[in-house]
């Protein structure tokens, strides 16, 4: 019984974190098709609602109940012998240290940076700087990839590494591609300030 509960709280907080990603991708995606300044700040703060409203849950829901299973059914600091197992911790750590440190601050900051534009009337040099940063809007894109990854690891349970290193490139190749493709896609054009009130795509 408590196996198949602390599955459920497992399941849950998979839920959770991948619909909260799928959401912050889906802002942050919309933010930056936007020209107009009070549209623009609302999708930010969609992003911010998303990860601080379901990743993060999901996150804890995760770690505690996996946490709890690797102790009591996988004999605790024995799970590094399965691949699968090792693989999946390994990602789910990288991710909760970079998602909470890396990319859910540069949202934080790009929020108060809209609304200090608000304040101001128009898109100030600070958040257009900080809404072409290259770090965070790599990490950003990574987080889907690799929960991906996480989660064919924990169905596919493969006795070798070879899953683990092969998808760890696919995510980080996916991300890198994102990551020049995407800012390409919907960036300002050079001389064309953002403004209030004008909207294009």
């Amino acid at each position: 019984m408590t196996y198949a509960l602390l599955k459920l709280m497992h399941v849950i907080g998979a839920i959770l974190i991948g619909g909260g990603l799928i959401g912050v991708w889906l802002a942050d995606l919309r933010s930056r098709q936007l020209r107009d300044l009070e549209p623009f700040a609302e999708a930010v703060r969609n992003i911010a609602v998303f990860y601080d409203g379901v990743v993060v849950p999901g996150a804890i829901l995760l770690l505690v109940s996996g946490a709890w299973m690797i102790w009591k059914f996988f004999g605790g600091w024995a799970f590094v012998k399965l691949p699968w197992l090792a693989g999946m911790v390994a990602l789910f750590a990288f991710e909760f240290i970079e998602g909470n440190t890396i990319t859910r601050l540069y949202f934080t900051r790009l929020r108060r940076l809209a609304q200090e534009a608000l304040a101001a009337g128009k898109f100030t040099p600070a958040l257009i700087a900080a809404r072409a940063e290259a770090v965070p809007t790599f990490t950003h894109f990574l987080d889907l990839p690799i929960l991906f990854l996480i989660v064919a690891l924990g169905t596919l349970k493969p006795d070798t590494w070879t899953l683990f290193l092969a998808g760890s490139l696919i995510a980080l190749g996916v991300a890198a591609f994102l990551t020049l493709l995407i800012p390409r896609l919907y960036s300002w054009a050079p001389g064309r300030q953002p403004t209030r009130g004008t909207l294009g795509r």
